[in-house]
């Protein structure tokens, strides 16, 4: 049963929006404290953390601003400069280019089908199937926009915020005629523990939790976000897909790896170190001090 917290009072919400930016300039901490606060309804402890978001929100304030090679690899352009220095430049989607702006891109020269992304920010994408349907000025437009906006500023996750603003064109990647089943590996300092595996992306997205051993952990399934009615099948290169995400994710304390296997080939997705801000709602609230035990951030809260 989804966590009772999932329950927004929306009249709360009416009453605090026009405040957010305010409390932003006042003290980014006093913000996410309150938005942790709301969303997950637990007071959140910064100098003892102990549930994974609250570690989560610890390293979103006060270390991952700070790593250099965070910002590098929450970056798409910086991501795939790592994983070529770290021996995976064939595990990355083929490019077409990466542009500084949107009028610099000659779509002659693309495909009919291509990936559209912002390489600074989350979610700052445009799928195009059909390039003759492009309305180019509403995609300038809608471009223009995500380049100028500062996304570390405006959630609050500042890693994003030392991320040059471009474009970057990728190829359209299919799996048997559809968008391909994303598999995302949440690796603590180090060593892969759980993941989720996220299939039916654009039809009737479903979201199955399971741990690193592929045993289930429904209790993580977070913010009400629903499971397939039927079991997944884990791929056949499913170690090999560990130990590239446990490769990449060695330097730090806490990262997603998001990959893909198509045709038996592993492809590099995405890193993301403060999945949904860390404001997660988890079906199980126990579940969130269990993986907070996977999480030591010791060496960060014990420099204070």
């Amino acid at each position: 049963m989804p966590n009772k917290n999932l329950k927004e009072n929306k009249f709360k919400r009416a009453l605090v929006v026009p405040f957010r930016g305010i409390v932003k300039v006042i003290s980014k901490t006093w913000y996410v404290r309150y938005q942790y606060k709301y969303i997950t309804h637990h007071k959140l402890n910064l100098k003892n953390p102990v549930r994974y978001t609250e570690k989560l929100q610890y390293l979103r304030l006060k270390v991952y601003p700070n790593e250099p090679l965070v910002s590098k690899c929450a970056g798409r352009s910086g991501l795939r400069e790592y994983a070529k220095e770290m021996g995976f430049e064939d595990n990355l989607i083929e490019i077409y280019g990466i542009f500084d702006r949107f009028d610099d891109i000659d779509f002659d020269k693309l495909p009919n089908q291509f990936v559209m992304k912002c390489t600074h920010a989350c979610a700052f994408n445009y799928l195009c199937y059909d390039k003759s349907k492009i309305d180019k000025s509403a995609l300038r437009k809608k471009f223009n926009k995500w380049l100028g906006t500062n996304y570390g500023k405006k959630t609050v996750e500042l890693h994003y915020s030392k991320i040059k603003p471009q474009i970057i064109i990728e190829k359209f990647m299919f799996e048997n005629g559809k968008l391909p089943v994303e598999y995302k590996i949440h690796v603590f300092n180090g060593v892969a523990k759980n993941m989720y595996v996220v299939t039916s992306r654009g039809v009737d997205i479903r979201y199955n939790n399971y741990y690193i051993d592929w045993t289930p952990f429904d209790g993580s399934q977070f913010n009400g976000w629903k499971k397939t009615d039927y079991p997944l099948t884990k791929p056949e290169n499913w170690d090999e897909m560990v130990k590239m995400a446990e490769t990449l994710a060695k330097p730090f304390p806490f990262v997603r790896v998001d990959l893909y296997s198509i045709d038996g080939h592993i492809y590099i997705s995405e890193m993301t170190f403060t999945p949904a801000k860390g404001t997660l709602i988890l079906d199980d609230d126990q579940c969130d001090f269990e993986m907070g035990e996977w999480l030591d951030i010791s060496k960060w809260t014990n420099a204070k």
